[in-house]
């Protein structure tokens, strides 16, 4: 199935439940947002036609190299290549990602889960951990409203309390809400990320002896699977 043919054919089966349109959204959707999840009031549609059709969806995104994965434990799709291209991300893209990806494991550890398993985590923590990890101080407002996008289109994080223009809100407000951590952070970043973020502090400190500066990390574009970190 892979063509508008094929979508045409498993609509009119199914009696205008769904549409060419619905299945045509839910495909280009899954491979630009990389995580679909049932818990956006907005991809619950999609959702469902991924959960319904993962076999058909899967045959549309084999020849793409891109492995279909749903969770339904925790209801969220993720699309990730077989074969990911590196690409450089900024020392703050890589670490920020990076320390979301700790904390998600010490929420994990500490039974810390919502209902839709995700780790929350307020500003201040977030301020905290993130130079206890790192060594370096939480970027301020711009830097950050700029990470937090960066996270909620890899799928990984979103935030708590965005205004109506789509910007964090002042530091007084932001340290009433926070960072919600999404649960396809551990297939988008594996367990190499961890021991990524340990070396970070070691390499660090090597570069700063030598007088040299940060340079930019390798990260892989829609990373997947444990051998796949950001």
């Amino acid at each position: 199935m892979s063509n508008l043919r094929d979508w045409e054919d498993l609509a009119s089966r199914l009696d205008g439940v769904y549409t060419v349109e619905d299945f045509e959204t839910a495909a280009y959707r899954l491979v630009a947002e990389q995580v679909i999840y049932h818990s956006d009031r907005s991809s619950r549609v999609t959702y469902a036609i991924l959960d319904l059709y993962e076999r058909e969806f899967a045959k549309v995104l084999a020849p793409l190299g891109v492995s279909l994965s749903i969770n339904r434990q925790l209801r969220y799709v993720t699309a990730l290549p077989r074969h990911a291209k590196a690409s450089t991300a900024t020392v703050a893209q890589t670490l920020f990602a990076l320390v979301l990806r700790g904390l998600y494991d010490e929420g994990v550890r500490a039974g810390g889960l919502t209902e839709d398993g995700e780790v929350l985590c307020d500003y201040i923590e977030l301020q905290e951990k993130f130079h206890l990890m790192t060594g370096r101080d939480l970027p301020t407002r711009g830097e950050l409203d700029t990470l937090l996008r960066f996270a909620k289109r890899w799928g990984i994080a979103r935030r708590l309390e965005d205004d109506d223009s789509g910007h964090l809100t002042s530091l007084q407000e932001q340290s009433a809400g926070g960072v919600a951590i999404r649960p396809a952070i551990v297939d988008v970043l594996g367990e190499t990320a961890l021991i990524r973020l340990a070396q970070w502090g070691a390499a660090r400190e090597v570069a700063h002896a030598d007088g040299a500066a940060d340079e930019p990390m390798a990260i892989e574009d829609n990373q997947g699977g444990d051998d796949e970190a950001a």
